[in-house]
């Protein structure tokens, strides 16, 4: 339910592999894509591609009607929109999982659907749309559960993905939003993940951005799951130290190849809402209710609303530029 990057890389991964029969939820646009190209899914290592006769796809919700797990991929602001659509479509018992960026999806679902069983889960991995079509992975990773999803996750597994069941996804979620506080910074740059990483000026930006996320978290009583087995308070460290030293640490983290970016940058490029109310925007309602000061996050999420409103696509901010604006906002 959602298919974009995310619905059509993760659907398309189950379908090739046989390991799921899936129909597809989405817009006309990506279903006329898919009707003339097919659906390539593909990373560094590999490219399937399935042919549009074996591809079921709908722009009507209620296509997911007797499916045993509807796996809810679009973007967080569409999340109530999509309650309500599948309220109507689903009987009791029903599994519905959140692919979702954020730390609100599966409640927001559970306040439409409080007879299915709602279940968070993580994505911790990338994917652009490059047209005709493709959807590649070009920043490695798993998916992460909270328990309640175990045939999803078998399928899952089937289909070659590393899956996780936690009994406490919550500190997953946190950890995986501290680190998309870097999304704002892909977005308004226009600059590839890796490169944007390899960059001591950007990663500066980056680590600030992730201090005054820990920071709040921290007075809120939050406390964030380690990152590949790091605590995650150590990123900024890591991102601020020299680029010799940083791309030893950041290629046994961080595995991104050249076609890497983040979905707030696809949004911007495609002319779209994007989610930065749901990640740095988080961190300012956090800060709100604990009483603390966030004025980084906060400015990025003006910068990016901003960006949204010239509806010209990425605007190509320098690093400089975005370290002046932040210092900017700090006075």
């Amino acid at each position: 339910m959602g298919a974009g990057s995310i619905g059509c890389y993760v659907g398309g991964r189950l379908l090739a592999s046989r390991a799921a029969d899936v129909t597809f939820v989405g817009r006309e646009r990506v279903a006329q894509e898919l009707a003339e190209h097919g659906l390539t899914v593909r990373d560094h290592n590999n490219a399937v591609t399935i042919s549009p006769e074996h591809i079921t796809f709908a722009s009507d919700p209620a296509a997911v009607a007797g499916c045993d797990v509807i796996a809810v991929s679009v973007k967080s602001a569409h999340t109530p929109e999509v309650g309500r659509d599948l309220a109507d479509l689903l009987p009791p018992g029903t599994t519905v999982v959140s692919l979702q960026n954020g730390v609100r999806n599966a409640t927001t679902l559970r306040e439409s659907l409080p007879t299915c069983t709602v279940v968070a889960g993580v994505v911790d991995f990338n994917v652009v749309s490059l047209g005709d079509g493709v959807f590649h992975c070009g920043l490695g990773g798993g998916l992460s559960f909270a328990r309640g999803a175990a045939a999803l996750a078998d399928s899952l597994r089937n289909a070659g993905f590393a899956v996780t069941e936690h009994a406490d996804i919550a500190s997953i979620q946190w950890t995986k939003l501290l680190v998309n506080l870097n999304n704002a910074v892909s977005a308004l740059s226009d600059v590839p993940t890796r490169e944007m990483l390899a960059s001591r000026s950007y990663r500066r930006v980056i680590a600030a951005l992730i201090t005054e996320g820990v920071a709040t978290l921290r007075t809120a009583g939050i406390r964030p799951a380690p990152l590949r087995g790091l605590p995650v308070a150590l990123m900024p460290r890591i991102l601020r130290l020299p680029d010799a030293l940083a791309h030893i640490v950041l290629r046994a983290q961080i595995r991104a190849d050249p076609h890497a970016r983040s979905s707030m940058w696809e949004d911007l490029t495609r002319r779209r809402s994007t989610e930065v109310d749901f990640l740095n925007g988080e961190i300012v309602r956090l800060g709100a209710d604990a009483g603390v000061s966030v004025p980084l996050n906060s400015r990025m999420v003006e910068l990016v609303h901003a960006a949204e409103a010239a509806g010209a696509g990425p605007p190509g901010i320098s690093a400089g530029a975005l370290w002046d604006e932040l210092r900017a906002g700090q006075v």
